[in-house]
């Protein structure tokens, strides 16, 4: 069966993106067996034909409504699918689905009838979310980073901010790169509606939202801007163990460092 993604190099690319990714989260540890997910909107590559395209599955419900997401398309991740798998074979263990005019439902169209993660209306709800603030957020990735799930077990760090002061002080690229920092949502039940209300909350704040004793989620312009922000986040959490494995508190850069660090390079915080 021809693949959608034949002779439309942009679509293409964007799902390549997505595979590449994978490959980096699989290598990392950060997704072990079915853990974590992606979902970007595609809505801009799609051409007529792929607009007139049968659904390959039956309507399905996402759960609630979703009125900014009307006829959009998106490229997700399957459920029970493995990240490592998807790097190397992204349309045999993802699919990309239609938002229906009801903004409730939505269908498959290709290239499989792979069902979307479990997790999908969270991830819909953020692109809503997204799309009514007319923002240019494209991706979103979930995903779980070892030392920054360690982390939040050490309730002192559950503040607000408190995190996000200790990962910009250890390298000057974390804040230049995360300049929002890293919101924090206290334990909640994974895929729950009540995680997914929280995310969008945080996320009007922050760009990365830290799942208290779960994993981070991240949105993005494109999946590589989600990764980035997770991976500099990431590196900021392993300096930080790593000093306390040599046996010291890691000083850190200090309040006016990180000042001038922000008016030299005009960041937001």
């Amino acid at each position: 069966m021809k693949s959608i993604l034949e002779g439309r190099p942009a679509l293409e690319k964007a799902v390549y993106d997505v595979a590449e990714v994978a490959g980096y989260l699989w290598q990392n540890g950060w997704a072990e067996r079915n853990g974590g997910n992606i979902t970007v909107n595609v809505t801009e590559y799609i051409d007529d034909e792929i607009a007139t395209m049968p659904a390959i599955s039956d309507v399905l419900p996402i759960g609630e409504t979703l009125p900014h997401l009307k006829g959009c398309y998106f490229y997700c991740k399957g459920t029970q699918k493995r990240m490592r798998d998807l790097a190397r074979w992204p349309m045999d263990n993802g699919s990309i689905i239609r938002i229906l005019d009801d903004c409730a439902s939505y269908v498959i169209i290709a290239d499989n009838a792979v069902l979307p993660t479990s997790e999908l209306p969270s991830h819909l709800a953020v692109h809503n979310r997204q799309t009514e603030l007319g923002s240019d957020i494209r991706a979103t990735v979930h995903t779980h980073p070892i030392e920054l799930i360690a982390m939040t077990h050490n309730k002192a760090f559950l503040g607000k901010d408190v995190l996000t002061r200790l990962l910009w002080s250890m390298i000057p690229e974390t804040k230049a790169f995360c300049p929002l920092g890293l919101g924090i949502v206290p334990y909640t039940l994974p895929g729950s509606n009540l995680m997914a209300q929280a995310t969008i909350e945080q996320l009007e704040e922050y760009d990365v939202v830290m799942w208290e004793k779960h994993g981070v989620f991240a949105k993005g312009t494109d999946v590589m801007a989600a990764f980035d922000q997770i991976d500099v986040l990431s590196k900021s959490a392993k300096i930080y163990v790593n000093a306390k494995a040599m046996g010291f508190e890691p000083e850190g850069m200090s309040d006016a460092q990180m000042k001038e660090l922000t008016e030299v390079f005009h960041l937001p915080r």
